[in-house]
């Protein structure tokens, strides 16, 4: 049964929707509806943000079964590009300390078909864009996003969620030198510490991060597994501390993580200009934190509601 449509001010999750094929150590193998903006796309529509999905899906069994999991949540499709070529897929192998190791299966697949006159004009009402992850490396996809960004307007947030996939990119410099024509365009970057060490191979985590910040992000977000989130903000750095959580597996966290926080700006009203406030940024990272921890002590990319989490934070 679809989620209630929700209203407000229109989130834009772009980049690959598949399907993860998780492997667990007991040789079982499950799928699950999975890509970084499509993980985001879900987690902001299960917090009654308004959200559509902008990124390609087959007409085959899986990618039914990916429109099924964005409608479920209420997230609109109408940006949406369906073909007929089979569905994108990974195999996330899980550790026995819940991790996941990603191969991707992605030549002549969906995903990447994205062509840009699907990019062309996003709803006038739109207060965000996310995006990131295989978004950044398959083509036709990445340059049709790269179009997308160059052509946003002055008053739409982006929000550029890394999520390097060293494995699937053929060309690193081709992806650095993509990641740093966007960056001074983005207003938040999140970032892994795997993340920024595959962006800036030379630089220790925290000098990739102030690099990022340097180059014009006005809000930088350092994740590093069960460890505190990082925050720069304002030329100030902080710490958000871990929460407790019990791992299944953290297939999905950080794409929750992501889309959390940016679900928590908007549904303050949050605009670019309001970022240089590093109580309202923290106040988002916690709600994020929180949503990430409940998603690691569920099976694959399961983002939790807003009763879940106990509300919106406060302000």
């Amino acid at each position: 049964m679809a989620a209630d449509p929700a209203i407000g001010p229109l989130v834009v999750a772009a980049g690959d929707a598949l399907i993860d094929l998780i492997l667990r150590p007991d040789g079982s193998v499950t799928p699950v509806p999975g890509g970084g903006p499509y993980n985001a796309a879900r987690a902001i529509g299960r917090l009654g943000v308004r959200v559509a999905f902008l990124g390609g899906l087959s007409d085959d069994r899986f990618g039914r079964m990916l429109e099924a999991g964005l409608s479920a949540e209420g997230v609109s499709l109408e940006l949406a590009h369906r073909s007929s070529l089979p569905t994108t897929l990974a195999m996330a192998e899980i550790g026995t300390d819940g991790s996941a190791r990603y191969r991707f299966y992605v030549d002549g697949t969906s995903a990447p078909a994205v062509p840009a006159e699907r990019g062309a004009g996003l709803p006038g009402d739109t207060a965000a864009l996310l995006t990131g992850t295989l978004g950044l490396v398959l083509e036709p996809l990445a340059t049709t996003l790269e179009g997308v960004v160059a052509g946003l307007p002055e008053s739409v947030m982006l929000v550029l969620d890394l999520n390097a996939r060293p494995v699937v990119t053929p060309d690193p410099a081709a992806w650095r030198a993509r990641v740093e024509r966007l960056v001074p365009r983005v207003d938040v970057v999140k970032a892994s510490v795997e993340d920024l060490a595959f962006l800036r191979p030379r630089d220790a985590p925290a000098a990739a991060a102030r690099w990022i910040a340097a180059r014009g992000s006005r809000v930088v977000l350092v994740t590093d597994g069960g460890g505190p989130v990082r925050v720069l903000v304002g030329g100030a750095e902080h710490e958000v501390p871990p929460i407790p959580a019990t791992v299944v597996d953290t297939v999905g966290a950080g794409d929750t993580f992501a889309g959390a926080f940016l679900a928590c700006l908007v549904r303050e009203g949050s605009t670019r200009d309001d970022l240089g406030d590093g109580d309202r940024v923290l106040r988002a990272a916690r709600f994020a934190m929180g949503a990430a921890a409940l998603v690691c002590g569920r099976a694959g990319a399961d983002p939790p509601t807003l009763a879940e989490l106990g509300g919106w934070p406060a302000a």
